[in-house]
């Protein structure tokens, strides 16, 4: 058991510094440019592992018998999953991954639950960046669909940069 956890566990980097370097700074970010994103099979181990980490509980996400019987006809993710798929839908050096941005707010819309099986995209960009306090903000938004074009969720958020 523990050599599957482990397994899977590999695709998603724990050392947020390893590839730092290759992040763009905010000179790189340029506002209504698209960004780089990257499709993401969501699997039931992946969401497993989610709200283990998390400390949920809730059978729509973790039992398939309930999970059938609930409202959705079938295991569903969290809808907070979406902080996992930022990360996996996004490669390396992209900007929103930087050790040292913190989450200056956000407001996010859920439209339809994440499945097993879907295989998620992202579109994203920076909508603006201005400094305020002798601190580098940025302004962006994200939007999660499913294989069938379906949006999952959407938001929008500030961040500060590091300096």
């Amino acid at each position: 058991m523990a050599q599957a956890e482990s397994s899977a566990a590999t695709p998603f980097e724990t050392d947020f510094w390893k590839d730092a370097k290759l992040r763009k700074v905010w000179d790189d970010i340029v506002p209504g440019e698209p960004r780089k994103t990257l499709p993401y099979k969501l699997t039931q181990e992946a969401i497993a592992l989610y709200c283990r980490a998390v400390g949920e509980t809730n059978p729509l996400y973790l039992d398939e018998a309930a999970a059938k019987a609930g409202p959705y006809g079938g295991l569903i993710a969290p809808p907070a999953i979406h902080i996992l798929l930022m990360f996996a839908c996004t490669p390396a050096d992209d900007w929103m991954r930087s050790p040292g941005t913190v989450n200056a707010g956000q407001s996010w819309s859920y439209n339809i639950p994440a499945r097993p099986g879907d295989t998620i995209t992202l579109q994203a960009r920076a909508l603006d960046k201005f400094i305020k306090r002798e601190r580098l903000f940025v302004v962006h938004d994200n939007v999660f669909f499913n294989q069938h074009g379906d949006v999952i969720c959407s938001g929008r958020g500030q961040t500060i940069r590091p300096m």
